[in-house]
């Protein structure tokens, strides 16, 4: 299954249009992908051209650092504070991070339906393909080992938060 640059796009725009988004996707050029989701922090271009939205791009704090609002770690610090996640949980994190609290009852300020909501999501997801990975540093665990559940209270982060794909040439 594929997606279209025009539907990724308006799925990444309307969950994430009242948030202060980085949502992007970078290239995969290295073996260590957290070496990748460095350089996507550092701003690497999106390998497809499409597009992103980087709420701090304009931020005059980013003339002192390029990779702000992240803080700039070598990979092993970023590493080992990320867990693997299933693809469900990589949804409703999608879900989850479309305001601060960082739980599904945000879902409520949208005037579509969950299910709508989810399909968004999955959107997004489809661009990486089936076998695609998933990680984060959201510390929210569900009663299953890799699972997250957005159900309660705000999650606990380990900066910075990802999502990736083992596909050559991505990484988000």
């Amino acid at each position: 299954m594929s997606v279209d640059q025009t539907s990724w796009e308006a799925a990444v725009r309307h969950l994430y249009e009242d948030a202060y988004p980085y949502d992007a996707t970078g290239p995969r050029r290295h073996e260590n992908w957290v070496v990748d989701v460095l350089a996507l922090m550092a701003r690497a271009p999106d390998p497809r051209g499409w597009a992103r939205l980087d709420d701090a791009a304009q931020n005059p704090e980013r003339e002192a650092s390029p990779t702000y609002p992240f803080v700039a770690h070598p990979p092993e610090y970023i590493s080992s504070r990320l867990q693997e996640i299933d693809r469900d949980s990589a949804e409703n994190l999608l879900l989850a991070l479309t305001d601060d609290g960082c739980t599904l009852s945000n879902l409520s300020r949208f005037t579509e339906s969950e299910g709508e909501l989810r399909a968004m999501a999955r959107t997004i997801l489809t661009r990486y393909g089936d076998t695609a990975s998933f990680h984060t540093n959201v510390n929210k665990p569900g009663h299953v080992s890799g699972t997250l559940d957005f159900t309660g209270t705000s999650p606990t982060t380990e900066p910075p938060a990802t999502r990736r794909s083992p596909a050559p040439d991505e990484v988000i």
